[in-house]
């Protein structure tokens, strides 16, 4: 004999959102917040040393201060911003030193990409590396910055995709994203960016014909860390960047 029907309201079907599904996520405002001022920072929009104020910053993203103070928390766990009571927050700057130290770490890891794609290269990695070439050539002759910056993105990502090693990958992407900060005047003048595209050129010839030792040593002198490299890349960072204190947050 069937069951009489129930009264009772069905159960939602597994899966299916309900009424408590829909509501904001606890701290999901500040996670946005934390998001889009992180993407200002790395990008150096809000460039190291730079006020951050709550209240702006509250009428800026139309919310309370309170997922504003939660954003700049998550930030200064990042080590991106400094919060210093009675001086309230600005974006973090780093040493001098730790800059440099920066740079030496990513300029191995870029020049181990480099020789593991030399020692992996096929036909696929040959012709990605000429077409990235070729719009690093086509942006430093009819382009800017901005045209040559993307160019180069793209030649170095080549260059990781060949490697074969997508955690390297990764360590040196979120390497970039620490320092890109400290790099905004890269590709600002012709002369950068016909150096910049004389190195591609080297590594990538070195890589398509296979000589590991030749491809490490070209990327390794593209990073600049070398004596004269460093100060010049020094050059063109403002000193208000830097951090006179000598230690810095791992």
């Amino acid at each position: 004999m069937p069951n009489p029907p129930s009264n009772e309201p069905p159960d939602a079907a597994e899966g299916e959102l309900t009424s408590d599904d829909t509501r904001p996520r606890p701290g999901g405002r500040a996670a946005d917040i934390r998001a889009t001022l992180q993407d200002e920072i790395e990008s150096g929009k809000l460039p190291p040393g730079a006020a951050l104020d709550e209240r702006a910053l509250a009428a800026r993203f139309e919310v309370s201060r309170t997922p504003v103070r939660e954003a700049l928390q998550q930030l200064a766990a990042r080590h991106l911003v400094r919060i210093a009571p009675r001086q309230g927050v600005t974006v973090a700057r780093l040493s001098i030193g730790k800059v440099r130290a920066m740079l030496e770490f990513i300029s191995e890891l870029e020049a181990l990409a480099a020789k593991l794609a030399a020692r992996r290269v096929d036909d696929e990695l040959s012709r990605r590396l000429d077409d990235t070439l070729a719009r690093c050539q086509e942006a430093a002759v009819s382009g800017g910055t901005a045209e040559y910056t993307l160019a180069n993105a793209l030649f170095h990502e080549a260059i990781y995709a060949g490697s074969r090693n997508e955690y390297l990958a990764e360590q040196i992407r979120h390497a970039r994203r620490r320092i890109q900060r400290y790099r905004v005047k890269d590709f600002q003048n012709k002369q950068q960016i016909a150096r910049s595209l004389q190195d591609h050129l080297k590594i990538a010839r070195a890589i398509q014909s296979g000589d590991e030792a030749g491809a490490w040593q070209a990327m390794h002198l593209h990073v600049p860390v070398g004596s004269s490299g460093f100060s010049e890349f020094l050059a063109t960072v403002p000193m208000s960047f830097f951090d006179a204190e000598s230690g810095d947050p791992a």
